[in-house]
This record gives C-alpha cells, structure tokens and sequence, in this order.
C-alpha cells in the first residue's frame, strides 16, 4: 500500500515515471488512472442530493452509500473511457495537450488498451451494480435515470463532446442528473427546486471544463474536436465562463430569498478571494509560453487551473453551507 500516494492522486493528477508506475499499487493505479483528484465534484453532488433528500424527510442511509458509490465509480468510469477513445482515435499523438500536463496511461505505455478495458469493465460494473439495485428498488423514472447516465458515460468523450454538446454534458450531468436524479431515487419524488438548487455546483463544474476546453483550443481544433469553445472562439469562450461565475452567485441570492435555503448559505461568498486571480487570468488571452513565477508543474494548465480552483473552492463551500443548512432545519432551529 501507498497511501501518500493515495493522498497525492486525490489532489493532483501526478506525472510519474514508467518505473514508478510499475512499483504502485493497484488502489494508487486506479486512483490515477480515474482521475480522481476531479471526481470530488462528483461525491460533493451526490452528497448534496442526499442532504436535501434528509432534509426532506427519512431516508435509506444505504441507498444513499450506493448512490456516492455508484456516480464515484461511474465518473471513474468515463474518465476511463475518455482515454482509452482518444488514444483508439490517435488524439493525443503528437504531444497532445492532454499528454502534457498529467498521466494518460494509455497513450504514454503504462497500460495496454486491453489492461484499460479491464479496468473500464470492473470500474463500469461496479457502477451499473448499485444503478441497477437503486432502479430495482425504487422503480418508476430511477430507470431512465439510469439509462440516461449510462449514455453519458459512454457516449460523453465522443460524440458528444465533438460537437460542441460536452459543456453542456457536463452541467446536466453534475446538476439535474446527480442531485436531482438521486434526490429522486432517495425520495420518491421529482423536485424542481432540487434541480434549481443543484445547479450552482454544477455551473462551477461547467466553467472549469469550459477552461479546460479554451486551453487547448487549437489543439482541439486541428483535431477536429468541435467543443463549445472551438465552436464559439477564445474571447467570446471566456466571457461566457466568467458570467458562469455570475451566475452561480446570483442562484444563490435567488435560492436564500425565495427561502428554500437559509441565509447560512452565504458562506458561499467566502469563495470570492479567489475571484481576482480568475478573473485576471480569463480576461486575457492565453500567453505563448509560461508566465514568471507560475506555479510548478500546473503549465500548459491555465484556464482550467484557474477554473478548477474556483470552482473547488465553490463547491466545498456551497456543500458546507447546505449541511449547516439542513442542520438547522432537522434541528427544528429553522422550520
């Protein structure tokens, strides 16, 4: 076991060696392999899902275990697919953005197409296993949920996000799909307000694939990879991530005056130290090569580093707010 290396892979994405590769565990080649310094996006929506549903009213603590298992195991999942198509489709040949700044085992010889298969194959069932018990359980809509997930995971990488659908992908996935869709299986009930209120996280998540996707622009389109940014042009492309900003803080306003979330949730504006930097960074074009001083080991990552860290620091406290906000509703502290 290397659970400093555990650690690492659930912050950054590593660069290391094929020799270090060779000596790692198989929890810490997973870990990296899945990406899972990103997958905390995805165990806070399913946390938020399961909050609102608490707060609703009695719910199956296990359903909700193998509802954060289920969407952990299948954004795994995707982002294992993500490779395995890109290297069967050569996008990252030739020093490929997606090369340069982390690990892509396939690609750089450190897992072979049918170990990724492998690893695609166990992560994938694992994930269809809990979707499966949750339908069987809970029945009605759950199983289109279920297959609407299934189409996203599978289908994401491409076409979708080929033709300019990925961004868009992303914000349903990480807000109606994961919170409402789970809030759904956990209560029985299909709550717009739930879905109302998983898009501030969601939005987060969005704009920093939105980064991600302006980074590597160029590459992308010599590709053929039509994303939303490629489709749409680099200034007009990082105005529209930061009024995705924008409109994460105003969701928030709305939610706390219509009363369905507690003025606690302005905790959320504790994020907005990080807003100077980000905005600095998105009101200008990419420079040509790395700037002075930038942090070790996070270039050609520019937008998408920028994007990550705001969006993190969003999300973490926009959780944090909706537990103290259901807090103070099963404590009868608020009604």
């Amino acid at each position: 076991m290397n659970i400093k290396m555990w650690v690492k892979a659930l912050q950054v994405i590593p660069r290391i060696s094929k020799e270090e590769w060779d000596k790692l565990d198989f929890i810490s080649r997973w870990l990296i392999a899945t990406r899972a310094a990103a997958l905390v996006v995805t165990f806070s929506s399913a946390l938020i899902a399961g909050l609102l549903a608490w707060r609703d009213g009695p719910i199956n603590y296990w359903w909700w275990l193998l509802l954060l298992i289920g969407l952990y195991f299948a954004h795994g999942t995707n982002n294992l697919i993500n490779d395995w198509v890109d290297a069967r489709k050569g996008v990252d040949d030739s020093n490929y953005f997606r090369t340069q700044y982390g690990l892509q085992p396939v690609q750089q010889g450190l897992m072979s197409k049918r170990q990724t298969m492998t690893y695609i194959a166990v992560t994938g069932l694992i994930a269809l296993a809990c979707g499966i018990f949750l339908a069987t359980q809970r029945g009605g809509f759950s199983w289109w949920l279920l297959a609407i997930g299934v189409v996203f995971v599978l289908f994401y990488t491409w076409p979708f996000k080929w033709i300019g659908l990925g961004e868009l992908s992303v914000l349903a996935v990480w807000g109606p799909l994961m919170v409402g869709g789970g809030y759904y299986v956990l209560t029985g009930n299909w709550d717009w307000m739930v879905v109302l209120a998983s898009l501030p996280a969601a939005i987060g998540t969005a704009m920093a694939i939105f980064g991600k996707h302006i980074d590597k622009l160029t590459a992308d389109k010599a590709k053929g990879i039509h994303t939303l940014p490629v489709l749409i042009g680099d200034r007009l492309s990082r105005a529209v991530a930061l009024g995705l900003i924008v409109i994460q803080y105003l969701l928030v306003i709305y939610l706390m005056v219509i009363g369905y979330f507690t003025p606690i949730l302005l905790i959320v504006f504790f994020s907005v130290t990080t807003l100077p930097m980000v905005w600095k960074i998105f009101k200008v074009p990419k420079p040509a090569k790395e700037p002075a001083g930038y942090p070790p080991n996070v270039w050609p990552l520019y937008y998408v580093a920028a994007g990550f860290y705001f969006a993190r620091r969003f999300a973490l406290l926009y959780l944090l707010g909706v537990i103290l906000d259901v807090i103070l509703h099963l404590t009868g502290i608020v009604g």
